[in-house]
């Protein structure tokens, strides 16, 4: 099966795999605005050609959106094959092409963050230690840093994060998820109606993203400094995730 590479040119076009097809849903928008934007700074969203979760999207690390320091890298945003594409070896065909094309690009190695405790939203750590990736660093005891050398002069890298100041009931995230365009509005109406203190910080550069104090920028929900999650929230699993805290 072929791939597709998105650009400038063709973004309009495609589906991005991971929300709903419409190009006026404020989800796809948000995402293929933020797309567009980091084109220029070197990301890569390849996809199966297929109508569904089936892609992998990387960028050079010094323009990554993750508080991790590294050189001469790429960081995978996220490797994605889900539903009914899994077992077919599009996982490895697409990591295949990233390595590849980093390797033309000048790059010594890879890296992703993963976990061994099964996490929505995170490439599975048995895939990525099957084809050679090993943990480098550990965030919060379960998020680990994952690398994968393509060359033999290679600094492996590490996690960046800054300490969280705010107390209280805080939200991190950017628009690198379509997702969030939608429920982290949903989120907030739901707080301000049950008059819930949430702070909201909308990471909107890399620079801000590589300050964050938390390397899972795309969503980090955190309470009085504690990290809770990294799953985007609707009403109803927050309202669960809310009774939880205050047990």
């Amino acid at each position: 099966m072929e791939t597709i590479t998105l650009t400038h040119e063709n973004i309009e076009k495609e589906h991005i795999c991971c929300a709903i097809a419409n190009n006026k849903d404020i989800q796809v928008q948000s995402k293929k605005e933020w797309l567009n934007q980091q084109f220029d700074e070197g990301l890569v969203f390849t996809k199966m050609d297929v109508r569904g979760k089936c892609f992998i999207e990387y960028i050079p690390i010094e323009n990554a959106w993750a508080a991790i320091q590294g050189r001469d890298l790429m960081y995978i945003d996220c490797l994605w094959v889900a539903g009914k594409f899994q077992g077919m070896g599009y996982a490895k065909t697409l990591l295949e092409s990233c390595q590849k094309d980093s390797l033309e690009k000048g790059k010594k190695g890879l890296t992703i963050i993963s976990s061994k405790k099964k996490k929505g939203y995170l490439m599975d750590y048995k895939f990525l230690t099957k084809h050679g990736f090993y943990s480098v660093d550990t965030w919060n005891d379960i998020y680990e840093l994952m690398f994968l050398p393509l060359t033999e002069d290679y600094e492996e890298p590490r996690f960046a994060v800054k300490p969280i100041e705010t107390d209280g009931l805080v939200l991190y995230y950017t628009h690198q998820c379509p997702f969030n365009a939608k429920y982290v509005l949903a989120l907030k109406e739901y707080c301000d109606e049950q008059n819930i203190p949430l702070q909201i910080q909308h990471i909107q550069t890399k620079e801000g993203a590589q300050n964050a104090p938390t390397p899972l920028t795309t969503y980090s929900l955190f309470y009085n400094k504690n990290f809770i999650t990294r799953e985007v929230q609707n009403v109803k699993r927050f309202e669960k995730l809310w009774g939880e805290i205050h047990e």
